[in-house]
């Protein structure tokens, strides 16, 4: 690798870490915002969210975004993936606002192989025998966390399933990812703003008794939404999705510590059992696409 080289990567990197570990610090943020009902938090984060994706867009390419969705297929699809990324958000405050970190970190374990079984079902792609025992250490682990600590952890399925689903959407969408994530948000601005609104004329908006922290701190949740999705996609324009694939696991871990250490979830030996088998199935999964990556 060229010096030029080792640079990009090490920048890529560093993209990589910020990326994933905002994510990972992102419990410490919302919880700061347990006061506001999670609907409205919900509705601010997609508002605000287009206020910057916009801002930032007009300002980089300089021509409408409209010209992005050029036919009836595209704008489903796009109000598809807003539909999902709005439900994956809103799940996820709740979560973690409801004491339901270990939870939430446990569906972001679960997403990268139920990425793998999509690409099973959905899009023709092969399963070798590695990523089979993978995909089955992470359904034993859920089963055995289900039958043992009696409760199926309906939270991590739903985070995991609404992230990966909108992933295999947008692999159906011939467009790039900043264009993409600016019209989803503007898409899912116009019911989040009708629901503000609503509220405030109702006297139930958290804005009504006006609050500077709150308020920037809601304001701010959209600059805090689409900074590491720019900071993911400077990484992986510099890196291989192999060395992405290490990194993406900081950000659950990240959560987990938080929501163990820092407010006290419990972690019981039905919780140790379940995350071993996942995440021994996951070292064999990030091993074996290592292997495979080099061999190409």
């Amino acid at each position: 690798m060229s010096s030029n080289g080792h640079n990009e990567h090490r920048k890529g990197v560093l993209y990589g870490i910020l990326c994933y570990g905002t994510w990972g610090f992102f419990p410490l943020y919302w919880k700061m915002l347990q006061h506001v009902p999670p609907v409205e938090i919900l509705c601010h984060r997609m508002f605000w969210s287009m206020v910057f994706m916009v801002t930032l867009f007009v300002g980089i390419r300089r021509y409408p975004v409209r010209q992005h969705v050029r036919t009836r297929r595209q704008f489903l699809l796009l109000f598809l993936t807003g539909a999902l990324m709005a439900a994956n958000w809103g799940v996820y405050i709740w979560a973690i606002n409801n004491g339901h970190i270990v939870q939430s970190s446990l569906g972001y374990y679960i997403n990268p192989l139920l990425n793998v079984l999509f690409g099973f079902l959905f899009l023709k792609e092969r399963l070798n025998r590695v990523q089979c025992v993978s995909l089955l250490l992470a359904v034993v682990g859920v089963t055995y966390l289900t039958v043992d600590f009696g409760s199926f952890p309906l939270i991590s399925i739903v985070l995991a399933l609404t992230f990966a689903l909108y992933g295999l959407v947008r692999k159906k969408i011939d467009i790039d990812a900043t264009s993409a994530l600016t019209v989803e948000t503007i898409y899912m601005s116009f019911p989040a703003l009708a629901y503000l609104v609503v509220t405030f004329l109702q006297g139930n908006n958290a804005l009504n008794d006006f609050h500077l922290p709150t308020a920037l701190l809601l304001a701010m949740g959209g600059v805090v939404t689409a900074l590491p999705l720019l900071w993911f996609g400077k990484a992986a324009e510099r890196i291989p999705l192999s060395t992405m694939g290490f990194i993406q696991y900081l950000s659950p871990s990240l959560q987990l510590l938080i929501g163990v250490i820092i407010f006290g979830e419990p972690f019981t030996p039905s919780h140790v059992v379940c995350f071993s088998c996942i995440w021994l199935g996951l070292i064999l999964f990030s091993a074996d696409s290592v292997i495979r990556s080099r061999r190409k």
